[in-house]
């Protein structure tokens, strides 16, 4: 199974005239690195062409690398049914190149694209419509990033004197507690309150 993904990647990298960067097999699945660039002459290829026929999408999605100069890695699943195949396509950009939208190719990709300007700030030019998907519309920052606060910056709340919806700034009611153990099996090498009531015992 590996080497017959090996060798349909190694077709693909050469039947698209060097737009392919890379080709890996694992976990019995065929990734293919794209150039930027070329992201959407590789995906009509894939599409098009009688050997391949990748006709659906199946998910577009990005990956977050805050401490690569191009911190984003786009994503794409597509499918064969006539070939009984799947493949990963991928694709790197920043928070200001964008990737060109597949949904002229694949019109199933609008609203994936979409959840993923929303949840990373991937912009993706020649997409209809691309606005927020999942988040209020005036929701500061991109959820899925890494360097996105667990807390938000935000909370959303009723008021019942205004009669409507208000966002106030987050306000932490305790600070954070720092852990230090080692691992979940091993306790701190000090005292933690209330253990001296364990020792009584």
């Amino acid at each position: 199974m590996s080497s017959e993904l090996e060798s349909l990647g190694a077709k693909i990298a050469g039947a698209t005239g060097g737009a392919v960067t890379e080709v890996k097999v694992a976990f019995g699945e065929l990734t293919l690195t794209v150039a930027r660039d070329k992201w959407l002459d590789v995906a009509k290829t894939l599409r098009d062409d009688a050997e391949y026929l990748f006709v659906n999408i199946i998910d577009v999605t990005a990956v977050d690398y805050p401490e690569r100069e191009e911190r984003f890695e786009v994503v794409a699943h597509l499918q064969s049914p006539k070939h009984n195949r799947r493949i990963r396509l991928k694709t790197r950009t920043d928070e200001v190149n964008p990737v060109a939208s597949l949904t002229a190719l694949y019109p199933g990709a609008d609203w994936y694209e979409r959840e993923t300007y929303d949840l990373f700030g991937v912009l993706f030019s020649g997409h209809p419509d691309l606005r927020r998907i999942m988040t209020d519309y005036g929701f500061d920052g991109h959820p899925l990033r890494k360097d996105f606060p667990m807390t938000g910056f935000v909370e959303v709340r009723y008021d019942e004197e205004q009669k409507r919806v208000v966002y106030d700034p987050v306000r932490l009611t305790q600070e954070y507690r720092q852990f230090d153990f080692a691992s979940p099996w091993e306790g701190t090498a000090y005292e933690l309150p209330g253990d001296e009531k364990a020792r009584g015992q």
